[in-house]
């Protein structure tokens, strides 16, 4: 039976956490590879910005389901999100991260390494616009592309998404909803602003079909943009 919208209560950031927690015990497993990335990017002082876990099993989930051999990472941080995405690839694929922040690729490095994916992963250390726009979707495009890097940024970041990856390919860009405040005018923050940008960018573009998926757990109350390039 389907819960009608006068039978919820207010929620809060305590019941959603909560929520992940029950749920992923059922559905995610131990990884030491996974915790002491986390660990090691704790030590070393990194902001807590990176994927859930269940957000994390999503992106390998899905770059699983479309048999993605080549992926692209818009914002490493510590590696976290890599890991689980490079988990993902057959034997030999590769993952491309772009990271601006010597110490977050350095830390970045040590995590996958210590994951036994170093030959899976190349980290670009620069500023993610220069390096996109020297690479290249030949001989090979790439199958999928992770955006998660500063927002004011996003559009840009896109533009050349689209031109890397495949036809039938994905592109998820990280946290678009925000606390919904991307939706609230009085909110005009930098990050906000990229993310409404990025959505009027997308209203009449023909090469892809997009929607966002709202979020709430462990992280907080966000969500992602999910787009298929035609």
């Amino acid at each position: 039976m389907s819960i009608i919208r006068q039978d919820y209560q207010p929620t809060t950031l305590d019941d959603w956490e909560r929520s992940d927690k029950y749920h992923n015990s059922f559905l995610l497993s131990p990884d030491p590879a996974l915790e002491a990335a986390a660990k090691r990017n704790d030590e070393h002082g990194l902001p807590e910005i990176a994927v859930s876990r269940a957000q994390g099993k999503f992106l390998n989930l899905l770059a699983q389901s479309i048999g993605a051999k080549r992926i692209l990472e818009v914002g490493t941080l510590g590696g976290y999100s890599s890991i689980w995405l490079a988990k993902a690839l057959p034997h030999d694929g590769t993952l491309v991260t772009l990271e601006i922040s010597e110490k977050h690729a350095q830390v970045a490095k040590e995590n996958i390494a210590a994951a036994g994916l170093a030959d899976k992963v190349s980290v670009i250390l620069g500023p993610a616009i220069d390096s996109l726009r020297t690479l290249h979707p030949t001989p090979e495009p790439f199958d999928l592309v992770f955006i998660d890097a500063d927002k004011q940024s996003n559009t840009a970041y896109f533009v050349e998404a689209k031109r890397l990856v495949r036809k039938g390919g994905i592109i998820i860009v990280d946290n678009v909803v925000r606390y919904a405040r991307v939706a609230d005018p009085r909110y005009t923050d930098e990050m906000s602003e990229g993310v409404r940008d990025l959505l009027r960018a997308l209203k009449d573009d023909k090469d892809v079909e997009a929607t966002t998926i709202g979020t709430a757990g462990e992280k907080g109350y966000d969500g992602f943009l999910y787009a298929l390039r035609k």
